[in-house]
């Protein structure tokens, strides 16, 4: 089966002016356009492509990747507003549209915007969503506390900054979590910090618990190494100096420090840390 909207891996049938012609086991075609055709090609071999419907609305296969794929999400910058709905920037020649009814709020040329593409039941093209929340399920999670997962940012509250978790749930880092600048549309690692009865998700970024000092250690003592072998912090610094000097909070910082301090690799003064010689 030829599956639009992601990448197919597609045997090579035949060369054609038009261009080659592309076949899976089931005995379905698409055509892979000249300027798409590598240099170096061999019947029966087999190619990985991208197949989406082209300006024609006629299935077409691409070795260009675009930013996103069916069932993901990503920032794509809208390139036209028209009377239908936007037109976004995935990378392709056909612009991938966003009609008007899935946008969380209208969108303006120029600006970027979080979006999941699906596949339109009724007419059978890739489109846009803006309203990422209605592709996220919560009813059965995937995860459990403490696993290790992919986050994207995906939009502010009063609590913090939501985030789509493994592309399936919904999650939410709290503001005293956050101890970096972090951006919508920002792909990073995170970990289940808590899983509430509802199946709510309080996501950390980074790691927790004993797993978290080896990362923050490794940080500090760049950082110490950075700056000549000196820092004018210590564990009694406030925690403002200590998220902005290293983008962690006061508890990691500690638990981190401890760790340096146990290995003979620092010492600490009243003035700050030094890095010991080897």
């Amino acid at each position: 089966m030829i599956e639009l909207g992601v990448v197919n891996n597609l045997k090579i049938l035949r060369d054609t002016p038009p261009g080659l012609f592309l076949g899976d086991e089931d005995g379905n075609e698409v055509l892979l356009p000249n300027r798409y055709v590598p240099e170096v090609r061999e019947i029966d071999s087999y190619l990985d492509v991208f197949v989406y419907l082209d300006n024609e609305e006629r299935i077409v296969s691409v070795t260009d990747l675009p930013y996103i794929q069916k069932g993901s999400f990503a920032l794509l910058r809208c390139n036209e507003v028209t009377s239908f709905g936007a037109f976004l920037d995935w990378g392709l020649v056909k612009e991938l549209f966003c009609p008007f009814k899935e946008m969380a709020f209208k969108m303006k040329k120029g600006d970027w915007y979080l979006v999941h593409c699906y596949l339109d039941d009724e007419t059978n093209r890739l489109l846009a969503s803006s309203k990422t929340n209605r592709f996220l399920d919560n009813k059965t999670l995937s995860v459990e506390q403490l696993e290790e997962v992919d986050i994207i940012i995906s939009h502010p509250s009063e609590l913090g900054m939501n985030v789509i978790v493994n592309n399936i749930h919904s999650g939410l880092i709290f503001s005293d979590n956050i101890f970096k600048d972090i951006s919508v549309g920002d792909k990073l690692r995170g970990v289940i910090k808590k899983v509430h009865e509802n199946n709510k998700l309080d996501i950390s970024l980074g790691h927790i618990g004993y797993r978290n000092i080896e990362p923050n250690s490794n940080f500090i003592l760049d950082k110490i190494t950075d700056s000549d072998g000196f820092l004018a912090v210590t564990d009694k610094s406030s925690p403002e100096l200590i998220k902005d000097t290293f983008q962690m909070s006061k508890k990691s910082f500690k638990k981190a420090l401890g760790s340096l301090y146990k290995q003979q690799l620092i010492t600490i003064k009243n003035d700050g840390i030094y890095l010991n010689d080897k």
